[in-house]
């Protein structure tokens, strides 16, 4: 099932906890997006700030309705979100799963 279809559910400990080998086939779905050890991150540009404020949004929406919330830096014309997931120590399944629903906006 494709990552944008899928639902984030509590994940805890390190069992959850996305391997790189792992991580770099998920970014095969979502390849505008960076990964490390700890974190997902994308940086998306806009025309104005009402523009990037209306994404900032849309994005809190998709974080609310999976209870996965991001990392966002907010400028006028810009906005850089990060996934992780606390309680794994690092990436999960969530975060990949997040990204492609605001991949999907």
């Amino acid at each position: 099932m494709r990552l944008a279809d899928q639902n984030c559910i509590p994940r805890r400990g390190d069992a959850h906890r996305i391997a790189a080998k792992d991580a770099r086939a998920l970014l095969s779905e979502i390849p505008a997006w960076t990964a490390s050890d700890a974190l997902l991150t994308r940086t998306f540009s806009f025309a104005d700030f009402h523009a990037t404020m209306a994404f900032v949004n849309r994005v809190a929406d998709i974080a609310h309705a999976q209870d996965h919330h991001p990392d966002m830096a907010v400028s006028y014309n810009r906005c850089t979100v990060s996934w992780n997931t606390h309680d794994v120590g690092g990436l999960s399944l969530n975060d990949f799963i997040c990204a492609a629903k605001v991949d999907a906006l």
